[in-house]
C-alpha cells in the first residue's frame, strides 16, 4: 500500500541488475560505450568479445579475416584488457563476460587488470558464461574436445572458490538452446543436464571437500532465454527453479537453502527479433521482459535486453538506451516491487509448472541413460534434437500456424522513419582489423620476449600436468601474452575438436513442399544427378542454425548436401566445392563479416577456374550490403526475412539453372 493508498511507505525490494551486452570493435570505443551505459543508470556490464578472442585467435590470424570487432570487442593481450576497463573501478563493477572456450585466459586478464587497480579479489563480483556443452550444440565458440573443455571448466571454478569467492565461475546456458531451436522441456533439461556434468566433475577431482563443494554449488549461475509464449516462460522460469532445488537437495545433498537457490541472468529473444517491421519488436522485448521479472520466487538477477534492431545490425547507443530505459520504468515507475509472489496459488500456473518439472525429469532421465550430458553431445544426440525441434518451429512460421506479426501476419508497413537517414545502423569500419593488426604488432616487439616464453612454457607443463591453469594463465596476462599464443600452446595440448553437426540420416524434418520436390527432380534430370549443394560457412561465426536447416531442407527436397560444419576458410570451402563438383555454394554468415569473406570466396573460384559455380549468401545483410554482394557476383542474398525455407530452395534451384543456361550458352 502507498502512501497515496492511506498506509505508510511500502518496503521494495532491490531491483535486478541492468545490463546490456555491449562491446565492439576496439577497446577504447567499447570503454567510451560502458562508460556512457553506466552514466545513464545501467548497473552492471555485459561484455561482448569479438570471435577470434572467443576462440583464441589473434587478430592477425586468417580465421579472423573479416571477424575482427565485428561482433564484440577485440582483446588481445592485457592492454588491451586495461583500456577496455579504463576508469572503471573492478572492485565496484558486476562485470558479466560472454566467453566459453577461453573463459579461462579472458578471466585471467581480468583479474590480472584488477590486481594492478589494487582491487581485492574477494571483493570482485561477475560472471564468466563458461558454459562450454552448450556451443557443442548452438552457438559454436568451442575449441577443445569435450574432456579438456570440462577439465579447463573445473579449474576455473576451482580456482575462483578460492581466490575470487564472490565470482560465478559457471554460467549454465541455456540462451542459446532456445536460439537453436529448443523447447521449454529442452530447455529445462539440457541446461540442468550441463550443470549435473559441470558438478560432477568438480566433485570427482578429489580437490574440494564438502563445505567447499556447497559453496561451489552455491555459485553455480545460469542464463536463461524468454520467448514470446509468456505464459509458459514464466512458468518455466519457476519449474528451473523448483527443479534445481530439487538437483540441489536430493543429488548433492545441500542443506543450506540459500545455495540451492536458482540465480540466473536473462537475456530476452533475439531469435524473436524480425527484420520486417523491426519496430514491433520493442513490444516483444518488454512482453519477454516480464515473463522474468513478474515472479518474485522465479525473477532474474540480471536482465539484459537486445535492441529493437538487432536482427539488421549492431545497435547504437540509443538504442540501447531505449531498452535500459524498459528496465528502468519496469522497476522504478511500477509497484512490482513491493509485493510477494503474484503468481502463488494460481492454479493455471501450478499446473503448467508441474508438466514442465515432469517433462523435464524424462529428458534428465534419458540423457543419464546416454551417459550424461558430455556424452550425448558426443553421440550427437542433443544436436539432432535441436536441429528437428528448431526445423518443426520454421515449419510452423512457414504454415502460418505460428503467427508473427509482420511475417506470416498483416505483412503490410509504413516505411518505418527509425530506419531513415544514414547511421540508423551501427557498422564497424574494415579499418578497425588493420588497426588492430598494427597494434598487435607493435605490442609483440615491446615486450620481454623470455618472460612471455617463460609464462608460455609454465602454462604447457601445467595443462600437461594437470596442475590448475589459471595461475599459470594469470602469469602470462602480466607477461603480455596475446590471445591466440595462450590459445596455441593448449590446443597443442588438448588437440581441437569438430562437434556433430546435426544434420544427418537420422534427423527428421517436417513435410517438404511438393511442388518444390518436383522443381528439384526436374532440375536433376536435366543434370543427369541431384543438384550438388555445399553449404559453408567462413569465418568463426558458429551460430549454425539457418546453415543446418538450409541443409537439412535441401537434402529433403532432394539435393546432393555437403555440410562440413563451422568455422571453414574461404580455401577449405573452395576445395570442398571443387572435389565435389558443386551445382552452387551457400554462404553462411551472421557475424557481420559477410563483404570481405564472400568477397575471398569470390576471388578463389576465379582463381581456380571455378566462378562458373553460383554463390548465394545467407545471414543478418543490410541492403546495401546486399548490393555489394551482387556486385561482386553473388547470385542471391537471404536475410531473416526469407523465413520460408521452401521458397530458397526453389530460389537455389532457379539460380542453378540459370548459371547451367549460361554455360551451354
Amino acid at each position: 500500500m502507498s502512501e497515496r493508498d492511506g498506509g505508510a511507505r511500502p518496503h521494495r525490494d532491490r531491483p535486478w541488475i541492468f545490463r546490456t551486452y555491449a562491446g565492439h570493435s576496439t577497446a577504447a570505443e567499447s570503454n567510451r560505450l560502458y562508460r556512457t551505459n553506466l552514466a545513464r543508470g545501467q548497473t552492471g556490464l555485459s561484455v561482448a568479445f569479438d570471435l577470434p578472442t572467443q576462440t583464441g585467435y589473434d587478430p592477425d590470424h586468417v580465421l579472423a579475416r573479416g571477424e575482427v570487432g565485428k561482433v564484440g570487442v577485440s582483446i588481445a593481450h592485457i592492454g588491451d584488457m586495461r583500456t577496455l576497463f579504463d576508469g572503471i573501478p573492478l572492485a565496484e563493477m558486476n562485470t558479466s563476460m560472454t566467453i566459453n572456450a577461453t573463459a579461462a585466459w579472458l578471466l585471467s586478464l581480468y583479474i590480472a587488470v584488477a590486481d594492478e587497480q589494487g582491487a581485492p579479489r574477494g571483493r570482485l563480483t561477475g560472471t564468466t558464461q563458461n558454459d562450454i556443452i552448450k556451443e557443442y550444440l548452438s552457438r559454436g565458440t568451442y575449441v577443445f574436445p569435450p574432456a579438456p573443455s570440462m577439465r579447463l571448466t573445473r579449474d576455473v571454478v576451482l580456482f575462483t572458490t578460492r581466490e575470487v569467492p564472490k565470482w560465478n565461475p559457471m554460467n549454465v546456458c541455456s540462451y542459446h538452446l532456445q536460439e537453436a531451436g529448443a523447447t521449454p522441456v529442452q530447455e529445462l533439461s539440457f541446461a540442468l543436464a550441463t550443470a549435473i556434468a559441470i558438478l560432477d566433475t568438480v566433485r570427482g577431482s578429489g580437490e574440494v571437500d564438502e563445505d567447499s563443494f556447497a559453496e561451489v554449488v552455491g555459485r553455480i549461475s545460469f542464463f536463461v532465454n524468454a520467448g514470446m509464449r509468456f505464459v509458459t516462460e514464466l512458468c518455466k522460469m519457476r519449474a528451473f527453479a523448483e527443479l534445481w532445488d530439487e538437483i540441489c537437495r536430493d543429488r548433492y545433498g545441500i542443506t543450506d537453502a540459500k545455495k540451492r537457490l536458482f540465480r540466473y541472468g536473462v537475456q530476452v529473444n533475439s531469435l524473436g527479433l524480425t527484420e520486417q517491421q523491426p519496430e514491433n519488436n520493442v513490444y516483444r522485448i518488454l512482453i519477454e521482459m516480464l515473463a522474468v521479472v513478474l515472479s518474485k520466487k522465479a525473477r532474474a538477477r540480471a536482465v539484459q535486453l537486445p535492441a529493437w534492431n538487432e536482427a539488421l545490425g549492431l545497435p547504437r547507443t540509443f538504442d540501447q538506451q531505449w531498452s535500459l530505459r524498459m528496465q528502468q520504468i519496469m522497476a522504478y515507475e511500477t509497484d512490482l516491487l513491493e509485493y510477494d509472489d503474484i503468481f502463488d496459488g494460481s492454479r493455471v500456473i501450478e499446473e503448467r509448472v508441474g508438466v514442465l518439472k515432469d517433462a523435464a525429469r524424462a529428458e534428465l532421465a534419458r540423457i543419464e541413460a546416454l551417459g550424461g550430458a558430455v556424452a550425448a553431445v558426443e553421440s550427437g544426440y542433443l544436436k539432432r534434437a535441436l536441429v528437428e525441434s528448431n526445423a518443426a518451429r520454421l515449419a510452423a512460421i512457414e504454415a502460418g500456424e505460428q503467427v508473427v506479426v509482420g511475417v506470416n501476419r498483416w505483412t503490410e508497413s509504413e516505411p518505418s522513419p527509425l530506419l531513415a537517414g544514414e547511421g540508423a545502423i551501427l557498422t564497424v569500419p574494415e579499418t578497425v582489423e588493420m588497426e588492430a593488426v598494427a597494434r598487435l604488432r607493435e605490442w609483440r616487439a615491446s615486450r620481454e620476449d623470455s618472460e612471455v616464453a617463460a609464462a608460455l612454457a609454465d602454462l604447457e607443463a601445467a595443462a600437461r600436468e594437470v596442475r590448475n591453469v589459471m595461475e599459470p594463465s594469470i602469469r602470462c596476462a602480466r607477461a603480455g601474452v596475446t590471445t591466440g599464443e595462450w590459445g596455441e600452446t593448449l590446443r597443442r595440448v588438448f588437440g581441437e575438436y569438430r562437434a556433430p553437426t546435426g544434420v544427418s540420416t537420422e534427423t527428421r524434418s517436417p513435410e517438404v513442399d511438393r511442388d518444390v520436390r518436383l522443381l528439384v527432380a526436374d532440375l536433376s534430370e536435366k543434370l543427369g544427378g541431384p543438384p550438388r549443394l555445399v553449404v559453408g560457412k567462413p569465418g568463426l561465426d558458429g551460430h549454425s542454425n539457418g546453415a543446418e536447416q538450409v541443409a537439412l531442407r535441401a537434402r529433403d527436397v532432394g539435393m546432393d548436401v555437403t555440410y562440413d560444419g563451422i568455422r571453414q576458410t574461404p580455401a577449405d570451402i573452395v576445395a570442398r566445392a571443387r572435389a565435389v563438383d558443386a551445382h552452387v555454394i551457400g554462404l553462411s554468415i551472421l557475424s557481420g563479416s559477410h563483404v570481405p569473406l564472400v568477397r575471398d570466396v569470390m576471388a578463389r573460384l576465379r582463381s581456380e577456374g571455378l566462378d562458373h559455380i553460383p554463390v548465394v549468401v545467407g545471414g543478418i545483410i543490410p541492403p546495401e550490403d546486399e548490393l555489394v554482394l551482387k556486385n561482386i557476383g553473388v547470385s542471391a542474398v537471404y536475410t531473416p526475412k526469407d523465413y520460408a525455407l521452401d521458397e530458397v530452395m526453389a530460389g537455389i534451384v532457379r539460380v542453378v539453372e540459370r548459371a547451367r543456361a549460361r554455360l551451354d550458352a
